[in-house]
């Protein structure tokens, strides 16, 4: 069977082959992007999720189920690439620079198993775990992983079905171990939020009551030497 017979080997050559292209500055740009640039874009949509559970969400319960279910995606990564661990052990297969000449690589170093992609499971994993949670910052999380396992490929570390075993089962722990993580994390949550200083970071709503309800003390009360507000018939006695 001719190399080019095999869809997986021809994809990689022709992502991989931008590279060859690309000019030196754009390869370390994708090089960064792919090592550590989607990394820090998950971290700051995990902190825009937060921000919309934590003001936008109606009740308080609503708010530290949500607030659980943004822990559980780097949990459900970390779990992801625990399981990924006896998979590569299994498949055993090496990198695609190993087996075949001509592949760009833009990264080095990378001796262990290909199959399959660490970063993109990671990835995906967080990504499905903020989509679960919010909507718009879960969708742009989603995106970040595809381009996540397109760079590795772009790379010449990877194998197109690697970066879909990594998504696939990114994707699978997040999903079906979700109810289990949910109704473990919740009730941690919960007690958590039985510390003022915690509830504020989990639950702004909190907050906003106590502000209400102090003000409104103060208007009830009035301030200390202030007179109260005359009524449209009272008599001014001094006249």
């Amino acid at each position: 069977m001719a190399l080019w017979d095999n869809p997986d080997v021809e994809l990689l050559y022709e992502i991989n082959g931008l590279a060859k292209d690309a000019p030196t500055w754009a390869d370390r740009i994708m090089e960064y992007i792919g090592e550590y640039g989607i990394a820090v874009g998950l971290v700051v949509l995990t902190v825009w999720a937060w921000w919309g559970v934590t003001r936008k969400r109606e009740s308080r319960d609503e708010a530290l189920s949500g607030f659980a279910g943004l822990l559980w995606a780097p949990l459900a990564a970390l779990i992801a690439l625990a399981v990924n661990i006896p998979i590569r052990g299994f498949v055993e297969r090496p990198r695609p620079f190993m087996e075949h000449k001509g592949v760009e690589v833009l990264v080095q170093g990378k001796t262990d198993f290909s199959f399959v992609s660490d970063h993109a499971t990671l990835t995906m994993a967080v990504a499905v775990g903020i989509f679960m949670v919010q909507r718009k910052p879960g969708l742009v999380a989603i995106a970040l992983a595809l381009l996540e396992g397109f760079c590795r490929v772009y790379m010449g570390v990877h194998y197109p079905t690697d970066v879909i075993g990594g998504l696939a089962l990114g994707t699978a722990v997040a999903l079906l171990l979700a109810p289990v993580a949910m109704w473990a994390l919740t009730p941690l949550v919960r007690g958590a939020a039985g510390n003022a200083r915690l509830e504020t970071l989990l639950w702004t709503g909190a907050a906003a009551a106590a502000v209400g309800a102090a003000a409104a003390g103060r208007r009830a009360v009035g301030r200390p030497g202030e007179e109260e507000p005359r009524r449209a018939g009272d008599r001014d006695l001094a006249a």
